[in-house]
């Protein structure tokens, strides 16, 4: 991960519904947007799940147990080595987050740089470990957990080594502007000092990942869609390919301004716009030799250096004019009396 540069992350999840062919059409859309990793989920039903799981939200019309929709999400290991090698071949990295230990044995056959742990498996000590002993990096989301609960599971993986990320994130789906908890990023920098921090997001638009740039985040991540009305219970809490898009452009373009500063002292670059865009004083109407000077009769005129500065008003208000000066002609310090 680019010290100086947001690690960008487009879960495809399970929006692929299980087809490999639309797994893989995904992978080429996605390489299209700029993101730097395109992320799946392995689901291995016998090892996650059981007969007593309910439905998150019951949307599935083909599905009758969670534990089918599992099943039906499920690639074989040939079939993730495969999925793997196209993001290969168009340059994107291949991220799955896994669901149990056989999980993590699979993907580490098929070759991962770093794992993302989903906000359920966040007190999963079983796996955390099983995780960490594979030496490679870990962002940890917190979507369902108190700051009790990340203090418990960071102090937990600390002890392995290996090198740790936190991002902020709300289990709704979509989030609505209200439950983002853009202030968290604050909080999760402070509380873990040293530890990179991001935005996991849901809300199914561009604005919480610009803003999270902002405050900080070094990595970002959200769901992604060819369309919100596809079929699925993420849908409506990603990103299409537009908008992704969009975003990446949008993230790209805020970091060059965090790391390009800005010195507010020095203005010598605008020396010659200064003196086209400021003013000098001039007369709003025709005065004679001897009259007073009052507020009412002065404009400021484009450009400076003709006179007095607009800025020098103050200094000529009550004096008099030492000669007859016609209606918007500028003033110079020898038209007036000291």
């Amino acid at each position: 991960m680019h010290s100086q540069n947001c690690f960008i992350i487009a879960e495809i999840g399970q929006a692929h519904e299980g087809s490999l062919g639309m797994a893989h059409s995904y992978i080429d859309a996605v390489a299209d947007t700029g993101v730097d990793a395109i992320k799946f989920q392995t689901h291995i039903a016998e090892a996650e799940s059981s007969e007593y799981e309910p439905f998150r939200v019951k949307f599935s019309y083909e599905d009758e147990s969670r534990y089918d929709y599992w099943k039906r999400m499920e690639f074989s290991l040939e079939q993730w080595r495969g999925i793997k090698k196209h993001c290969d071949d168009v340059g994107i990295e291949f991220m799955s987050s896994p669901f149990s230990n056989m999980a993590v044995d699979l993907l580490e056959d098929v070759g991962v740089n770093k794992y993302k742990i989903g906000s359920g498996e966040v007190n999963n000590f079983l796996i955390l470990e099983k995780i960490a002993k594979t030496g490679k990096e870990i962002i940890l989301s917190s979507g369902m957990s108190s700051f009790d609960d990340l203090d418990q599971s960071i102090k937990f993986l600390k002890k392995f080594g290996n090198s740790i990320s936190i991002l902020q994130c709300t289990t709704k789906y979509p989030t609505s502007e209200i439950d983002i908890g853009l202030n968290i990023l604050h909080e999760l920098k402070e509380r873990y000092d040293g530890l990179k921090i991001g935005l996991s997001d849901h809300s199914g638009t561009i604005y919480p990942s610009l803003a999270a740039i902002s405050l900080g985040a070094k990595i970002l991540e959200f769901h992604v869609t060819f369309d919100k009305n596809m079929f699925g219970p993420d849908s409506r809490s990603s990103l299409t390919l537009k908008e992704v898009g969009q975003l990446v452009e949008g993230v790209r373009f805020i970091e060059k301004s965090i790391n390009h500063k800005v010195d507010k002292r020095d203005n010598s670059q605008f020396y010659e716009l200064k003196n086209i865009f400021e003013k000098s004083l001039a007369l709003n109407q025709s005065m004679n030799k001897g009259d007073i000077i009052k507020f009412e009769d002065l404009e400021a005129k484009k450009p400076s250096g003709h006179g007095i500065a607009a800025k020098e008003y103050q200094e000529i208000i009550g004096k008099k004019l030492t000669r007859n000066i016609n209606k918007w002609c500028f003033l110079t310090k020898e038209d007036v009396s000291e």
